[in-house]
């Protein structure tokens, strides 16, 4: 007699929006972010009902920036679900972003009805994947047609594709780290620059290993802080000024003509795109920091701790952190850049992640709030971009749920650049994630005008006549936008109030918290010397 038990299992049917969900299941995704629509709706549910985690967003932008960030700390490609057309478009921006920073990311799109009679395009998520992290990491986009997501077909005739491996782990040839090992050895002014490439590698092991073993100066890019400690004693980012656009290029009056560079990425295309480097070293920046520590050990050797050098760089960072010190010591008010964040600094955990953007706010910003765990900090990034912080903050947040309950992600943001997405604070106070937002506000794009200023232009003419393109709306109150959600907002204006504060939403684990803090509308960074790295040898 025949089992009917069989006969009705291969008659079984199964949805497109099944079999998508199944495969990123399959693929180890375990976020995916969007903003549903026709044809993507049954995606993001059939998701859920797998254990998948969907978080909505208010903006395509904002979701595809929170997708990309999920590759970055977690090192599998985290998911962005947009419709098609002007959803996608909205998308583009993160994925450029994604490019840039080098971090996985999938977008899925969905599109206009094209009658596919297979179901065999599922099957393209292994490659997406890997194209995604494999090599130097970046965005993919899979196109879903509308009535793939709705066809029903026989369960028993998908066949799903494995997992995609982790990418293999590439070593620099042998000859070359010999050769870099060596201008190491004979460098008189040596700089190790730790950028965010390493804290994707995870390899604060081997480089932590690197600078102590041989006494090394190391400078970390924004995105490199905690690979290695900021409160490290042979940490010099408090010598740095600005070095932007982030490391200008490594190009003159930076640096001497002379200097010479040791590089070291997983991508053949990118070693020499600005400068030609004395030492290439292409391979997985883990493995290679290890093979040069090999390397290293066979002759033992040390940078003199007391060398010109290091003189140098130690006067550079006293009279950098005086300089700053004698800024946040003002008593005066409105508050100043430095006041703000050397009071935020005494009140940071020490596992909290940090995600800071704006022009001021972040490039001050870095230079005191510290970091001391790798893969803890992100902000604007290679591509400079503003209106990440929000998307990534709630990226950070997720993954620390999951992953780290109790961590705090700090969200520092300019007004400004606040201003990008800062209707994905409902998206935070939904989900009630652990975000305290603090929107530094000087009531402008670098600068403003406080009230009375604004008042007084407005008199005579029409705003847009007279308001000067940098300028915002004086005082404006961004608190209200968390409050109105269901979370706290505070209003501060002194010191004490922004100590009060703060202390008291670190306090409040039951919900997250936005401190609009008002400084002055003309409030700069510290003079800058643009030249302390000119001399440098390596």
């Amino acid at each position: 007699m025949p089992d009917s038990n069989f006969a009705e299992r291969s008659e079984e049917q199964v949805s497109g929006a099944k079999v998508i969900a199944q495969a990123l299941k399959t693929q180890d995704v375990e976020y995916i972010f969007g903003i549903v629509g026709i044809p993507v709706t049954e995606i993001a549910i059939a998701a859920q009902q797998l254990g998948i985690k969907y978080i909505g967003m208010r903006n395509e932008q904002a979701a595809c920036y929170a997708a990309s960030a999920i590759g970055y700390l977690t090192s599998r490609p985290g998911v962005c679900l947009v419709v098609s057309g002007p959803g996608l478009i909205h998308a583009l921006g993160g994925m450029a972003n994604a490019n840039m920073n080098c971090w996985p990311l999938l977008v899925i799109g969905g599109s206009s009805e094209r009658n596919q009679e297979t179901m065999g395009a599922f099957q393209e998520f292994p490659q997406a994947v890997r194209s995604s992290i494999y090599g130097r990491p970046g965005a993919c986009y899979v196109d879903i047609p509308a009535d793939f997501v709705n066809l029903q077909v026989n369960v028993n005739s998908i066949k799903y594709m494995e997992r995609c491996m982790s990418p293999p782990i590439s070593m620099a040839e042998t000859s070359a780290v010999c050769t870099a090992a060596s201008v190491i050895r004979n460098a008189k002014q040596p700089l190790l620059i730790i950028g965010k490439g390493a804290a994707y590698a995870h390899a604060e092991e081997s480089i932590k290993k690197l600078v102590e073993q041989y006494k090394l100066p190391f400078l970390p890019t924004p995105m490199g802080k905690g690979v290695v400690p900021d409160n490290h004693p042979y940490c010099v980012g408090a010598a740095r000024s600005r070095l932007n656009w982030i490391l200008h290029f490594g190009l003159p009056p930076r640096y001497q003509p002379d200097v010479k560079f040791i590089q070291v990425d997983i991508c053949a295309e990118e070693l020499g795109n600005n400068v030609k480097p004395a030492v290439t070293l292409l391979g997985n920046i883990h493995a290679v920091t290890k093979q040069l520590l090999e390397e290293l050990d066979k002759t033992p050797w040390q940078y003199p701790p007391e060398s010109k050098w290091w003189k140098t760089l130690r006067e550079k960072m006293k009279s950098n952190e005086a300089a700053s010190k004698e800024l946040a010591s003002k008593k005066s008010l409105p508050m100043n850049y430095y006041t703000v964040f050397y009071h935020v600094q005494e009140q940071l955990p020490r596992d909290c992640f940090v995600v800071s953007e704006g022009a001021n706010t972040m490039d001050i910003g870095r230079t005191v709030l510290q970091n001391y765990l790798p893969r803890h900090r992100l902000d604007a990034g290679t591509f400079g971009t503003m209106g990440v912080g929000l998307g990534f903050a709630i990226a950070a947040a997720v993954v620390a749920k999951d992953r780290s309950p109790g961590q705090w992600i700090i969200c520092v943001e300019g007004d400004s650049a606040f201003g990008f997405s800062g209707m994905e604070v409902e998206t935070i106070c939904r989900y009630n994630l652990p975000i305290i937002l603090l929107v530094v506000n000087n009531n402008g794009i670098y600068q403003g005008f406080d009230t009375d200023t604004w008042k007084e232009m407005l008199k005579f003419q029409d705003a847009t006549a007279v308001v000067p393109p940098m300028c915002l709306l004086p005082n404006s109150h961004y608190e209200q936008v968390m409050t109105a959600f269901g979370g706290k907002g505070y209003f501060v204006q002194t010191p004490e109030e922004l100590q009060k504060s703060l202390r008291q939403s670190l306090a409040d684990t039951t919900k997250p918290s936005l401190i609009n803090i008002m400084i002055e509308p003309q409030a700069t960074r510290k003079a800058q010397d643009f030249h302390w790295l000119t001399r440098s040898n390596m």
